[in-house]
């Protein structure tokens, strides 16, 4: 049963490789996958003996570990869909209104080269301001009101999973792992943005050097969308201004809550689009209900990509099964055993992380490696929080920004695989290459 989890695992992820070729949804692979892995935890519970050799044979104790394992385990799953839901309907909220056309009327260049450098930049700051997920989903909508071709919208896409997982790597709050490194003790706030940042820039400046390369030409902008209801009315200027700079900034006030409060980030998120959600509500209250609907939120939710958040869910669910049942746990062990050089484990949980979500690796190496044998801030915890922070952008489902960009712009797995992989990788590489050179 060890090894079915496993087999089930990959199987799972094969199916949403080659998503287009079987013309299955990979929402619908990835749920079946993560139902799939915990069935066969239940009746192959015999793979859950250490520290419960009680639940042999006696299927009631295995059920009701299983159960509240599980409900644990959703409820760390719920933290990240919820964040992402409220997310994508802030950003969903702002498009309605046209606020991103205070930036696209800004961005004038469709060439290829100057764009591709203008959005890995603002990606690779953004995120680090807040954090490498919700800055995906801002440059997501974004890239669509300024690229038509879809294969140029796949190569920036691609670019962006790249830049928001460096961005995310070098900041305290950019990404999960780097908060919980913070939040653990291992790395603090100003180190971990003094020694990470250069190896980050490496990480994007990289694949940007190759493109700039091999890019030639420009990219053709789509057309004026027009209205999807001829009853639906346009915001005005002042509308349009209020709800863009009130969404971005309740998305930048999302670190600022989870300081303050100590409460998880989607709770933050949530205050946000409360605050967005009555603000609008009061705006638009006497306008006719056909013209208003389109402007609120309970219209604009509709619009939101619900097949990505399913598909975030059986990801997860799969991932957790994984790491219930020790597989995750006994990979650390092996890297401990069998590798001694600081380097090689952490390229290694870099490049497990495109295929695993990095949250139990980073913790399964946080217990496993004690402050008493790595202190704070020591060269393996700077390693850790970048490899597990831009390792995961070597596969498009290896980190949640790579996932919601997979969503969002509809990029195939095996598209990614064979334009983005290897620039990811040189990258991933060049930033590990200079702490080894500067330890």
């Amino acid at each position: 049963m060890y090894w079915l989890l496993v087999l089930t695992f990959v199987l799972g992820y094969l199916f949403i490789a080659i998503e287009h070729t079987i013309k299955i949804d990979k929402a619908a692979s990835a749920i079946l996958t993560g139902v799939f892995c915990w069935i066969i935890l239940l009746f192959g519970r015999e793979i859950l003996l250490g520290g419960q050799p009680e639940l042999t044979g006696h299927l009631d104790e295995a059920v009701h570990f299983l159960d509240h394992t599980l409900l644990v385990q959703v409820g760390e799953i719920a933290e990240i869909l919820f964040f992402l839901l409220a997310a994508m309907t802030i950003v969903e909220l702002i498009d309605a209104h046209d606020g991103f056309q205070v930036v696209t009327d800004s961005i004038t260049t469709t060439d290829r080269v100057k764009l591709l450098w203008i959005i890995c930049t603002i990606t690779f700051f953004f995120s680090a301001i807040l954090d490498n997920l919700t800055t995906a989903i801002v440059m997501a909508t974004l890239l669509k009101k300024l690229i038509k071709e879809k294969e140029d919208l796949y190569f920036f896409g691609g670019m962006v999973i790249i830049a928001a997982n460096a961005g995310g790597a070098w900041s305290p709050i950019g990404d999960v792992t780097t908060i919980m490194l913070w939040i653990g003790g291992q790395i603090t706030g100003a180190n971990i943005v003094l020694s990470i940042f250069i190896p980050s820039l490496l990480c994007i400046l990289v694949p940007l050097g190759v493109l700039t390369l091999k890019m030639k030409g420009t990219v053709e902008r789509p057309a004026q969308q027009k209205q999807e209801n001829a009853d639906h009315s346009k915001a005005t200027g002042f509308e349009r201004k209020v709800i863009f700079w009130l969404g971005v900034g309740g998305l930048l006030f999302v670190p600022v809550f989870k300081n303050i409060t100590h409460l998880p980030p989607f709770m933050g998120m949530l205050f946000s689009l409360g605050v967005l959600w009555v603000v609008t509500e009061i705006i638009h209250r006497d306008k006719h209900h056909d013209a208003k609907i389109g402007l609120s939120v309970s219209g604009v939710i509709r619009r939101v990509d619900t097949p990505s958040i399913l598909f975030f869910l059986g990801i997860l669910l799969a991932v957790a099964s994984l790491q219930t049942a020790g597989h995750l746990g006994d990979l650390a062990k092996i890297l401990d055993t069998r590798f001694s050089d600081i380097y090689v484990i952490n390229v290694f949980i870099g490049l497990l992380s495109s295929v695993v979500d990095n949250v139990p690796l980073v913790a399964g190496a946080m217990g496993m490696y004690p402050l008493e044998i790595y202190p704070q801030d020591n060269v393996f915890w700077e390693l850790l929080a970048y490899c597990a922070g831009t390792g995961g952008s070597v596969l498009i489902i290896g980190s949640a920004a790579g996932v919601a960009i997979m969503g969002l712009l509809k990029i195939d797995f095996i598209w990614y695989l064979k334009k983005i992989s290897l620039l990811a990788l040189l990258g991933f590489l060049s930033g590990v290459l200079f702490l080894y050179l500067v330890s």
